[in-house]
């Protein structure tokens, strides 16, 4: 069982950083896989990037560009994303989304868990 709470949403203008943060409530943190995906009004929910329980693994939809860097810290319960060089285009709700451990390179279907979301505004 896990508790997902989003912060660090807001606005910012295009060229802007955010970071964004996700804090789980469980006592066995290190045994999910968390990720991050965003929704744009009259779009489907879509991935953004994703970590492994253990920290290590990372991907990334192509569309962050580089932009995007997704940090993990199992001490603190804790997934950030450090998004930079923000554009119009990256206007979303940004949704922290975790599964129980899988193989590395497992397709992330929808999470077992979703947590309520934080806003993100672009503007140019």
């Amino acid at each position: 069982q896990i508790q997902l709470v989003e912060s660090g949403g807001g606005l910012v203008q295009t060229g802007g950083s955010l970071r964004l943060s996700c804090v789980a409530k469980t006592i066995t943190f290190e045994t999910f896989d968390v990720a991050w995906f965003r929704q744009a009004p009259g779009k489907e929910r879509e991935f953004v990037s994703s970590v492994t329980g253990n920290g290590i693994e990372t991907d990334y939809a192509d569309y962050t560009k580089d932009r995007f860097t997704i940090f993990r810290d199992n001490a603190k319960n804790t997934v950030s994303l450090q998004m930079n060089s923000l554009e119009s285009e990256d206007t979303a709700i940004y949704y922290c989304g975790a599964r129980y451990s899988a193989p590395y390179g497992t397709t992330w279907g929808s999470p077992d868990y979703w947590g309520q979301g934080t806003q993100v505004t672009v503007s140019s």
